[in-house]
């Protein structure tokens, strides 16, 4: 039993053929699909779908990608959506300087009113961070204690340091079979067994092999086998440690 703890099933890459997908992961032992937003509509037809699948679970939340669009508007919506009991968490939340599509300081205002709201109703937050580590953890910790899942961890050793020391939880996905991602294996091999969980993003980052196609959640069991391979655990310990990790900190 497998659980998919991020992907993105309301994009359009799957309105072909979302039924199939959702069905194909279930046949992979994917008993659970948390799909997580990344703006105000795609968290609207995330809450739409876990809704109408029983195994599919929403996150709500605003990416930083968006921040400068902020308002008290969106501030009104994303809090509608996060109290329906179907939404478990908020995400994905965070900072972004690599691409800076907003200004930092809006990005900031989202991500501390965004984790005010998850502190408000007592739901853990999803967190994307990229080139911006430092900030990241320092308004995390100066707002603990809160429920943190660092997702699509890419980051270096310091900062997973850092990250376990807290108490937080990592994620990877299928970019960590790719050929040149020797480094992020090593960090694989060093997040402790209960810290871990597994996630696809997908349509993004489809595993070696597969590079070019769209990613489903399906492959979230050779996830878990490759991962199991690398650190010389058997598939049923790493499916079964990292799933309960997912319910304990989503609370399926």
């Amino acid at each position: 039993m497998l659980i998919d703890t991020h992907c993105h099933l309301d994009f359009p890459e799957f309105d072909p053929d979302r039924d199939e997908v959702i069905e194909r992961a279930r046949e992979q032992g994917v008993t659970s699909i948390i799909n997580v937003g990344s703006n105000i509509l795609s968290s609207r037809r995330s809450l739409d779908l876990s809704l109408k699948y029983q195994n599919v679970y929403s996150v709500v939340g605003i990416h930083p990608h968006d921040a400068d669009s902020f308002d008290k508007n969106a501030e009104d919506a994303i809090l509608r959506l996060a109290e329906n009991e179907k939404a478990l968490g908020i995400g994905e939340i965070g900072l972004d300087y690599f691409k800076n599509y907003s200004q930092k300081d809006s990005q900031l205002r989202l991500f501390l009113y965004q984790i005010s709201l998850a502190k408000k109703l007592n739901l853990p937050v999803v967190i994307h961070t990229r080139c911006a580590d430092q900030d990241t953890l320092r308004v995390l910790k100066d707002t603990m204690p809160i429920k943190v899942l660092v997702h699509c961890f890419s980051s270096g050793l310091e900062f997973l340091e850092e990250v376990l020391r807290l108490g937080f939880f990592v994620s990877f996905t299928c970019n960590i079979t790719y050929k040149k991602a020797d480094l992020l294996r090593e960090i694989v091999k060093l997040v402790p067994l209960e810290r871990l969980m597994l996630e696809t993003d997908a349509p993004y980052l489809s595993p070696e092999g597969f590079r070019g196609k769209r990613n489903e959640p399906m492959q979230v069991r050779l996830l878990a086998e490759f991962i199991a391979k690398i650190r010389g655990l058997t598939f049923d310990e790493v499916a079964g440690r990292t799933t309960q990790n997912a319910r304990d900190f989503f609370g399926i």
